[in-house]
């Protein structure tokens, strides 16, 4: 086996597109800008591409580091670059950072040319689709008629699936991991319970907040702190933390004691320096909004009589928020259509976190599929 090393230093790219989206909520943007990365080369036939869609918080920077910052190092690195699972020495791998982000693409805090001011709480909600039909205009500027792989996790996995329905012609593999074919109300209330979090700070101002020259951390913290925690697991939080208090004694008071506290606030502020509060919405409207059955009366066998690609779905046994049960709603969905899939639940303790782990086997299955791809 390679020895796995780093894509090493890497550099965002952009590309203006000025063809109209139309969106699925009926209106369109006129012009748009996309930020993505690309590690590896794109083979002389262009057969060698794979697209990683990112989560909810997540963007293009999905491997490598940028210069001078040693500590900025992709969310995905463990799992892109030359020997790893998805290997740069056989694939050109693109990151894209979706429309309505907040890390160089185009979204509330851009401005919109009609108005010459930011966006704001005036940029128009998208979908999984209107994500798609981005980045399939990506794909053309880059020349690439077919993708060897589309890739996400959890929402990302989502947009893979969305993929091999809207264009099923340009997608010979689709790996979907830790997602679901559309959210519970469980999780559509957590995803509320966050947004209200946001939309009640008094520096929200409607979402329109840049003009204020402020920012709703407070409630960007809570919405942060209140999904981290559907992103791990009791068994996680039990083993990292249990019950340790930071000064080993209780103090009766209502200032942070336990560690698990101390680590939620961490991420929380974490979070709110880095992220917009109305991307965060936006990005949250779209897990709802996301059904690709509801077109054919909730059938999601019917959803997928479109598909084409071969398969790959994977499912960890500690993720409650996307559990295993949903995962096999889609490989049965899939099953039903006759298609080509692999299926793996994995024990791991992470949680829905897990897709960003290395927990035992799951490299080691995500490489094995990917081995056997021909380009």
């Amino acid at each position: 086996m390679q020895e796995s090393k780093s894509v090493g230093v890497v550099t965002p790219q952009y590309v203006q597109i000025d063809k109209p989206l139309q969106l699925k909520s009926g209106l369109s943007l006129e012009s748009y800008h996309l930020v993505y990365e690309t590690y590896g080369q794109l083979n002389a036939a262009h057969s060698n591409a794979i697209l990683i869609c990112h989560a909810l918080s997540g963007n293009h920077h999905v491997a490598g580091v940028y210069a001078g910052n040693e500590k900025s190092v992709g969310w995905w690195d463990n799992m892109v670059g030359p020997g790893k699972p998805i290997d740069t020495d056989r694939f050109f791998v693109i990151g894209v950072n979706n429309l309505g982000g907040c890390h160089g693409s185009t979204g509330p805090a851009s401005i919109d040319p009609r108005t010459g001011k930011q966006y704001g709480a005036s940029f128009p909600v998208v979908t999984v689709e209107d994500w798609v039909e981005a980045q399939a205009q990506l794909a053309e500027h880059l020349g690439i008629e077919q993708f060897s792989a589309i890739v996400g996790g959890s929402l990302g996995g989502m947009q893979a699936m969305q993929w091999t329905l809207d264009y099923p012609e340009k997608v010979r593999h689709a790996l979907v991991i830790a997602a679901a074919p559309k959210l519970t109300a469980q999780n559509i209330a957590f995803n509320d319970v966050a947004r209200q979090a946001i939309m009640t700070d008094q520096e929200f101002y409607g979402g329109n907040f840049y003009a204020y020259d402020t920012l709703p951390r407070r409630g960007l913290r809570l919405a942060r702190m209140l999904g981290h925690i559907t992103y791990l697991s009791d068994d996680s939080m039990a083993a990292k933390f249990g019950r340790s208090l930071r000064k080993g004694e209780l103090s009766f008071g209502f200032d942070v004691e336990f560690e698990i506290e101390s680590y939620l606030r961490y991420q929380g502020d974490k979070f709110a320096d880095l992220f917009d509060a109305n991307s965060y919405l936006l990005m949250t409207k779209a897990l709802d909004y996301f059904d690709p059955a509801a077109a054919y009366g909730g059938d999601l066998s019917a959803a997928f009589r479109a598909a084409k690609a071969n398969f790959l779905v994977v499912s960890f046994t500690s993720d409650w928020r996307f559990s295993p049960q949903r995962s096999q709603e889609i490989v049965k969905a899939l099953l039903d259509n006759e298609l080509s899939v692999s299926y793996a639940e994995i024990s791991s303790s992470h949680g829905h976190d897990s897709f960003l782990m290395e927990p035992s086997c799951y490299h080691q299955l995500v490489r094995a599929y990917m081995d056997n791809i021909t380009i």
